[in-house]
């Protein structure tokens, strides 16, 4: 850490105590929303109070003063952003980091206010983008930097690539209907005015509850004098007694046929349905093994997800018996918690991630599983349900029963990974048409989380069509059952993984040397609730049978290829000819004007396909595509 003259640090002082609340809010902006909104909270305090530099220099052993960062902050408040955000900044893929926050609070929950449907949908996109360009977009908004400026101090904050930072926020400026500086203000990301909720209040003892609290409260109230203009402010105190998040009274229901009367069609919209959704004794268990769960109860939570108490009264959407088990289904608005209650056995709970659910990704959720089975609890706007083989993709699907309170009968699962891969069954989706215009079929894959993973597909794209969004449609079609049929049995590596969707892109087809026919190059993105995603790239050649999964040429995890955001795609693989010649082939989507293959085997073609004779099966070689705009694209990796 560098250290300036005391001048420096009186006048970083003084910077900091009165923009206090300004650089707390662009610390939280930056941390990585997976911390949580309490971590983030106490985190963005703790690093604003960090960014405050030492005093005196310490000389080397040669004699030298310690070499500095780039000049100097013109003033105080420069010189404290400057550290912030470079504090903000490591804590990317790192959250625990540093020290710890302080102040630290025991037995209490902080969160900002809530903020409206455009302040949610804003952080759910910042969710989903790295921290480098929520900085560009704090800088920007907040902070009123042009873009020059802001390059340079994402460059002295140590960001990688300050110019792709700024490229991604202003594409999210553009996507923000509301105007992201006015929701960047917004009560929704300040950090200095908090809600206090309790945590595991239920398993304390009443005389350690009430002192634990103290000290937590002393602990909050610290911070908010600290914080000008926080001293006493109602708005920072808790609205509600935090009791009300564990009544089972308090559980918020949805009337019966809201979702036919409204443009948001997720989970908000479901009824609370079930034969025990009046039984408060059930509920209660629910809520408060769900605060406070007992040391033997099992816990599951889809990848990134976070397993955090009720802070509100969360939505109720089930409760009845299943298969023997009672089941609990309750929403808070970011997450679905499933909560079983075997007879004479341990609870569980399941969590899952559904914070930007859809009329597709809201149609169903797991409400039970068995060995080799599974049913679901279907939306309400779901009119029919069939099942198919996904290996089999001219067999017709077979319709589902559906009882009253929308639980199927048992679907099976596909086979458990390592034991085959000879079926793939999958649910097929009819929308009611009292939703509006007519919705197309649709299908859902259950890959061992709570809601099922919705599948797509997008066509090999027409002269002129670059990306693999403009033809997204439904996996429901001949051609789309055709190529679903070839990649499915990958799914069985998605397992657990918290997806949200899997969309098969056939970006290129390629002819064939010696007349042996066409080949479909095929990208596979699957995408998380939480934002990253992975790719696979896949040469389909001729299919001896319907189900031939072809060759993997490459794969990527943690990437935006294959999406609206990377839509510059390679691919290349050894290929042997049926008269036993070898050859290289590659393909390119349909910005690709040109391939060129360095090293021991050279070759340059000019249009998105090559094949050149290789040497044998292993041809040391490298591929990289010419892109329209003279930029270039590397072949995916194995």
């Amino acid at each position: 850490m560098d250290e300036r003259t005391r001048a420096d640090v009186e006048r970083a002082e003084a910077a900091l105590v009165e923009h206090y609340p300004r650089l707390v809010r662009l610390a939280y902006l930056v941390l990585p929303p997976s911390m949580g909104r309490h971590r983030r909270v106490l985190t963005a305090h703790g690093l604003v109070q960090r960014a405050l530099p030492r005093t005196g220099r310490r000389r080397r052993p040669d004699g030298g003063l310690p070499a500095q960062r780039g000049p100097l902050p013109e003033n105080g408040y420069d010189l404290v952003r400057l550290r912030t955000l470079r504090l903000a900044l490591a804590h990317e893929g790192s959250p625990g980091r540093g020290l710890p926050a302080v102040p630290r609070v025991w037995g209490l929950r902080l969160f900002p206010r809530a903020g409206g449907v455009d302040e949610l949908a804003l952080d759910q996109a910042l969710s989903a983008v790295p921290a480098s360009v929520r900085a560009a977009l704090g800088l920007w908004q907040l902070e009123g930097l042009d873009e020059d400026a802001v390059r340079a101090l994402l460059e002295r904050a140590g960001a990688t690539d300050p110019e792709a930072a700024q490229r991604a926020a202003e594409q999210l400026d553009r996507e923000t209907g509301a105007g992201a500086a006015a929701l960047l203000n917004s009560a929704e990301f300040d950090p200095c005015t908090v809600q206090i909720r309790p945590t595991d209040l239920l398993r304390r003892r009443q005389r350690l509850r009430a002192a634990v609290a103290l000290a937590a409260v002393a602990a909050i109230g610290a911070v908010v004098a600290a914080v000008p203009g926080g001293d006493g402010d109602p708005a920072a105190r808790p609205a509600t007694p935090a009791e009300q998040a564990l009544d089972p009274t308090e559980l918020l229901r949805t009337r019966t046929e809201q979702w036919s009367d409204t443009a948001r069609l997720d989970f908000t919209a479901w009824p609370a349905r079930g034969r025990q959704a009046g039984d408060k004794e059930l509920l209660g268990r629910a809520l408060r093994v769900w605060a406070a769960p007992p040391a033997d109860a099992r816990i599951t939570a889809s990848a990134g997800t976070s397993t955090r108490p009720p802070d509100h009264p969360p939505q109720l959407l089930y409760a009845g018996l299943i298969d023997n088990v009672m089941v609990v289904v309750l929403h808070d608005g970011e997450r679905l918690v499933r909560y079983a209650e075997p007879e004479d056995a341990t609870p569980t709970l399941h969590f899952a991630r559904v914070d930007d659910a859809d009329l597709t990704t809201g149609a169903a959720l797991v409400i039970g599983r068995g060995n080799g089975w599974m049913r679901y609890l279907l939306a309400p706007w779901i009119s029919d349900i069939a099942v198919r083989d996904l290996l089999a993709p001219g067999a017709p699907p077979h319709g589902l029963h559906v009882a009253p309170d929308g639980v199927t009968d048992r679907i099976p699962l596909p086979p458990p990974t390592g034991g085959g891969c000879g079926r793939w069954p999958v649910a097929q989706f009819r929308p009611s048409t009292r939703i509006g215009a007519p919705a197309p079929p649709f299908l859902l894959a259950d890959l061992n989380d709570l809601v099922p993973v919705h599948l797509t597909y997008v066509p090999p794209p027409p002269a002129g069509v670059a990306g693999p969004v403009a033809g997204q449609r439904e996996a429901t079609d001949p051609a789309a059952l055709a190529t679903w049929a070839r990649t499915a049995c990958g799914l069985g590596a998605l397992r657990g993984a918290g997806v949200r969707s899997v969309s098969d892109w056939a970006f290129a087809v390629q002819r064939l040397p010696e007349d042996a026919g066409s080949a479909t190059w095929v990208c596979t993105r699957a995408d998380t609730w939480r934002g990253p995603g992975s790719a696979t790239v896949r040469f389909l050649p001729p299919a001896v049978r319907p189900g031939d999964p072809g060759r993997i040429a490459g794969r990527s995890d943690g990437t935006a290829a294959c999406s609206r955001y990377g839509p510059h795609v390679v691919g290349d693989v050894p290929w042997r000819s049926p008269s036993g010649k070898w050859y290289l082939l590659a393909a390119g989507g349909p910005d690709v004007v040109g391939l060129d293959a360095t090293g021991a085997l050279r070759a340059t073609a000019e249009g998105p396909a090559l094949a050149a004779p290789a040497p044998g099966p292993a041809p040391a070689a490298e591929v990289v595509g010419r892109l329209r705009n003279g930029g270039s694209v590397r072949a995916f990796r194995p």
